[in-house]
């Protein structure tokens, strides 16, 4: 998986990262990458996101 996190961080840490594959999404905490990561599927994180913009 590449992670990627958002352009907007700049170079700042603890930022969310986020890996897409055609089935799945993970998501991890930029400051630990070798820790934890959630994994949702790509319908529910694609519902999310939808909710998540103002």
């Amino acid at each position: 998986m590449e992670w990627r996190k958002s352009s907007y961080s700049g170079s700042q840490e603890g930022c969310v990262e986020v890996a897409l594959t055609t089935t799945h999404a993970g998501v991890r905490d930029s400051k630990y990458p070798s820790g934890p990561a959630l994994t949702f599927s790509l319908s529910a994180f694609k519902a999310f996101l939808t909710r998540a913009k103002f």
